[in-house]
């Protein structure tokens, strides 16, 4: 018996519950690595008297813009004062000085954009993977249940994340608007007008093509490692330890392929984040391949590679922690409905047979 077989499925509604608490636990547990990462990067810009730029990082779930300028003459969080060390200098300073909540700034604007982008993500996923292997199996002449290919986690992740990003992408140019400065909704619908008046209505959707240059390959490649490592250990439906560990190595393969995905994302970003903040009137920005020109000439293969090892720190344990709380909701909510299953013990059952 398993979760796979469509007799057990879990619903579209309970689906979106697993990944949603996956979510918070992500950010819960990944921000304030963030924040201290983002506080010791701030504390370098600002000795380097550096104040009309943006920098860009990312949570383990979302990408955000911080514009170094006042906020009407009030510093933003990544700009509080404090003179860091390191790491953990800074984890002591922060929760010493300013309280340990401190550790998460910015959580709420994350998890207002965060959750319905996840669950976006994880149900168009699982509903499409799904479909793909049910019709699969339907196709085979001999009548039974062929063992999931490569192609379907591959294709229903790649295609999971396009909807994802394609639906959410004009909220997130708002938020990062909002985010600059404080601003009021008729300006933003007076820089929205303008935007639209210029670009047409696909300006609405200005920047989604560098994250989707770099979050489409990452999560075909994820999917399809995913769901080969699990399957490695002879179960549809994993432990949680499985689910983590697939996810976190998972997490790290994809991480490593699409670094310079990353670094071309990172640079467009940044640079129509930039015009995004300090200017109302909408501007072109540098093409893909001129980027990775520039990056090259100036740093070579190196420099597409820059940033690898903190990429490979923050996105495997995210990915861990994202996977196996999805996986273990499912569970959670076929057994909340089946108390009678044995579901989960025979998953366990199957995997002690394996060693």
């Amino acid at each position: 018996m398993s979760l796979e077989d469509p007799l057990y499925h879990i619903t579209p509604v309970q689906q979106a519950a697993a990944s949603c608490t996956g979510a918070v636990l992500t950010s819960l547990l990944v921000t304030p690595l963030d924040v201290v990462k983002i506080r010791l990067q701030a504390q370098h810009r600002l000795s380097q008297n550096v104040s009309n730029k943006c920098f860009l990082y990312c949570n383990g779930l979302m990408d955000h813009f911080c514009g170094c300028t006042p906020n009407n003459g009030q510093k933003h969080w990544f700009q509080r004062p404090g003179h860091f060390n390191g790491t953990i200098d800074a984890f002591i300073k922060i929760t010493k000085n300013e309280g340990i909540y401190s550790l998460w700034s910015g959580l709420g604007p994350t998890l207002v954009l965060a959750l319905p982008t996840t669950i976006l993500y994880f149900v168009t996923y699982e509903q499409l993977r799904l479909r793909l292997k049910n019709l699969y199996n339907r196709n085979n002449v001999e009548g039974q249940e062929r063992k999931q290919p490569y192609w379907i986690p591959l294709i229903s992740g790649a295609t999971a994340r396009i909807f994802a990003v394609s639906v959410v992408s004009p909220l997130e140019l708002i938020r990062t608007k909002m985010q600059s400065r404080k601003i009021s909704y008729a300006e933003i619908n007076e820089s929205l007008k303008l935007l639209i008046k210029q670009d047409g209505i696909k300006g609405l959707w200005k920047g989604v093509f560098p994250t989707l240059g770099r979050d489409v390959p990452f999560s075909a490649i994820y999917w399809m490692n995913y769901e080969t490592i699990k399957g490695f250990f002879g179960s549809d439906t994993p432990t949680f330890g499985v689910s983590f560990f697939a996810g976190a190595v998972s997490g790290g393969i994809a991480a490593f392929a699409t670094v310079p995905f990353d670094v071309v994302k990172t640079h467009q970003q940044i640079e129509i984040g930039e015009k995004t903040l300090y200017t109302d009137k909408p501007q072109r920005t540098k093409r893909t391949a001129q980027i990775i020109r520039e990056i090259y000439r100036h740093s070579g293969i190196k420099g597409l590679y820059a940033g690898l090892v903190p990429r490979l720190v923050k996105v495997a344990p995210a990915c861990a922690i994202m996977i196996s709380s999805f996986e273990y909701g499912k569970v959670f909510f076929y057994r909340l409905a089946n108390p009678d299953s044995d579901i989960f013990n025979s998953s366990k059952e199957n995997l002690q047979s394996n060693k």
